[in-house]
């Protein structure tokens, strides 16, 4: 099972005690995924389709409790899904349906459908818990999360600007920068912060996923700090093995061309401990140097008799070039 359906299945597990949040929530799967029809007669007929048992489950279960209403679920298969089942929940009774409709404030007080429709200017999000509801509600119609082990992305399409927007203005409304993209003819709303995501999964009420993703994220971020730790570790390690291996190459072209006990004794030294101890630290080099010399001085040493192998090395070019 995904990481987004798992988080499903937790929503759909949270039922809201007051009648008023029943109502958000229904709204949400009204409005994400309902369809409307309107017979010549002016009669209603209300249906939403899922491929999400679940959520399909619980607007069925939330439309009994909210209204005691008697309601249609069907279950089909579609072979445009790829033969998976499709859900569908029906109200086909007139009174029921305008009651319903109503009281998410999708129709006017003439029993209309409501022009320009926006749900974030109704009575039905004036709470906070309400807008949790509703966040709940859209999620489950329309929404995905990516698994946390891969990456981070939240979100809900919808093919509506205006629900895109008041969906935004919803999550804006809990302190987080959700945005919106158009994909696909689609408008998705998404939040790609993990702290962000996590804190949505807190929103919505889902606290089993959201201390799971929350063990995911800090796992990850202490592989992310050993993997870094150990690249400077690894890199500081190559520079080190780099320049013992020019100082080496340097000393030898000395002790070739004018030898190494014709060197000041300081650099004597330190030239010799460096032929004998390869592979060994500055710190190390300068400890067996007696009287023991601290790292600064012995680069400088070191410095010194690199900048003679280049002297060396250029007199050697010039003297080659004359003849």
């Amino acid at each position: 099972m995904s990481f987004s359906s798992k988080v499903k299945d937790e929503l759909a597990r949270i039922f809201p005690r007051s009648r008023h949040c029943q109502i958000a929530e229904i709204a949400a799967f009204i409005n994400m995924l309902g369809y409307i029809k309107i017979s010549e007669d002016n009669r209603f007929k209300l249906s939403i389709s899922t491929e999400h048992s679940a959520t399909a489950r619980k607007y069925f279960t939330l439309l009994k409790k909210t209204y005691n209403i008697g309601i249609n679920f069907i279950i089909s298969q579609s072979m445009l899904l790829g033969n998976k089942h499709s859900y569908k929940v029906c109200l086909e009774d007139d009174i029921e349906v305008k009651k319903i409709l109503e009281s998410i404030k999708l129709l006017d007080v003439y029993g209309n459908i409501a022009e320009d429709y926006s749900v974030c200017n109704s009575m039905v999000l004036s709470k906070s818990c309400c807008k949790r509801a509703y966040l709940r509600g859209a999620f489950l119609s329309a929404g995905s999360l990516s698994n946390p082990e891969k990456g981070y992305h939240f979100e809900i399409s919808t093919k509506s600007l205006s629900k895109a927007e008041d969906i935004k203005n919803i999550i804006n409304s809990f302190g987080l920068e959700s945005k919106i993209i158009l994909r696909k003819k689609n408008y998705v709303v998404y939040l790609k912060d993990s702290e962000d995501i996590i804190s949505i999964l807190g929103i919505m009420q889902a606290p089993k996923l959201l201390m799971e993703m929350e063990n995911i994220r800090i796992l990850k971020e202490m592989r992310n700090n050993v993997n870094r730790q150990v690249n400077c570790e690894t890199a500081n390690i190559n520079r080190t093995i780099i320049a013992a291996v020019k100082q080496v190459e340097d000393i030898e072209y000395i002790s070739k061309k004018v030898g190494l006990d014709n060197l000041p004794e300081n650099l004597r030294d330190i030239a010799k401990i460096r032929l004998e101890y390869k592979d060994i630290s500055l710190k190390d080099l300068g400890n067996r140097l007696s009287p023991p010399v601290g790292k600064s001085g012995v680069n400088h040493r070191l410095r010194k008799l690199s900048e003679f192998a280049t002297k060396l090395r250029n007199e050697s070019y010039r003297e080659k070039n004359y003849d």
